[in-house]
């Protein structure tokens, strides 16, 4: 029997809690399902991913594969990215690609679902399932913009509420759903005469920009000037030049080597990256400690005077209020080491 090109594109993203919750939602799609399922489910960069297609295809009617790059898309076939690689939709093929990480994510569920809502328009339907941070939310804007159908599990229902909560904060979502009501709506869904084709549709122009440096990898300063304003703030991943992208409801930021940004994405990276700063100082600022308490041993040394003692005492105010301040910002995630600091006495 030859398998037809879909009409309809189903894009999932899902991070912590994602693989029972994909088990229970692609058991409920049926075997004819008119539509391919892409999903991108965050996995270790060293996974292979077969054991999550394993599982998937035990309970499921509709055939469960790991995305080949080129390979076209098919009408009841789910295709999930492979690890550390992006997965992509392009003229009613699949594209896996290494491009640079959207969200310090890769696979991105933002990358996903902006190439589908390029290729497919308002025949595609994304959905948002249980995980950690922002992924996703970005990109069912972009669904959206392009006249599709935007789903997100209920926070209620999901096991890490995180992703459907920022979604639901930022996007006008049309269905929120637990899990066991989310396949009979999808089907419904997909089973709607549509006459769009394919790539006929009005994309918004930034979308395509967008989608085309994702597909080429990198892009170019004088694209990305296309797409927003340059703003004094440096890409976490690279160091570059980031530009602010104000299109849609989602506040974003982007470097033009193609690594992407949420606002809210890009604030967790710079308090990560900020903490991180602060320890190092905190590490020099005890090895000063150090060396000017053990000078400060040497009585007869030339090198200690009255002024390195008060070097000495100032050094410890400092790496008191420091250490002070660093850990009560971590209270829950403590040190990167996962160490605790005592007093300096």
């Amino acid at each position: 029997m030859t398998v037809s090109s879909p009409a309809y594109v189903i894009v999932i993203g899902t991070s912590a809690g994602g693989m029972p919750a994909l088990v229970r939602l692609v058991a409920q799609l049926p075997a004819g399902l008119p539509a391919a399922v892409l999903v991108v489910q965050h996995l270790a960069p060293e996974s292979s991913g077969l054991p999550l297609i394993e599982r998937l295809n035990q309970y499921s009617t509709i055939q469960c594969k790991l995305a080949k790059h080129g390979e076209p898309l098919r009408e009841g076939t789910l295709y999930l990215a492979p690890a550390d690689r992006h997965l992509l939709v392009k003229e009613q093929q699949v594209l896996v690609t290494k491009g640079p990480r959207e969200n310090n994510y890769r696979p991105a569920a933002d990358a996903l679902f902006r190439s589908a809502a390029v290729a497919y328009g308002p025949n595609v339907v994304g959905v948002v399932l249980t995980g950690m941070l922002h992924d996703g939310t970005a990109g069912l804007d972009f669904v959206k913009r392009c006249g599709g159908i935007a789903v997100v599990q209920d926070p209620v229902d999901a096991e890490f509420p995180s992703m459907p909560e920022s979604a639901l904060r930022n996007v006008d979502v049309d269905y929120v759903l637990p899990l066991d009501m989310m396949g009979k709506v999808l089907v419904e869904l997909v089973g709607m005469p549509t006459s769009h084709e394919p790539g006929s549709e009005s994309i918004p122009e930034d979308l395509k920009i967008e989608a085309a440096i994702a597909e080429r990898i990198v892009g170019t300063t004088e694209e990305v000037n296309k797409l927003g304003q340059p703003v004094p703030l440096t890409c976490p991943d690279c160091g570059g030049s980031l530009w602010e992208i104000k299109h849609g409801n989602v506040l974003r930021y982007r470097c033009h080597t193609g690594h992407a940004f949420t606002a809210n994405a890009l604030l967790d990276k710079s308090q990560k990256s900020m903490e991180e700063t602060l320890w190092v100082a905190l590490r020099m600022m005890e090895e000063r400690k150090n060396l000017l308490s053990s000078m400060a041993t040497h009585g007869n040394s030339q090198a200690w005077n009255t002024q390195q003692a008060q070097r000495l005492e100032e050094t410890k105010q400092h790496v008191n209020r420091l250490r002070e301040f660093l850990l009560n910002g971590q209270a829950h995630t403590g040190r990167p080491d996962g160490s605790r600091e005592e007093e300096v006495a």
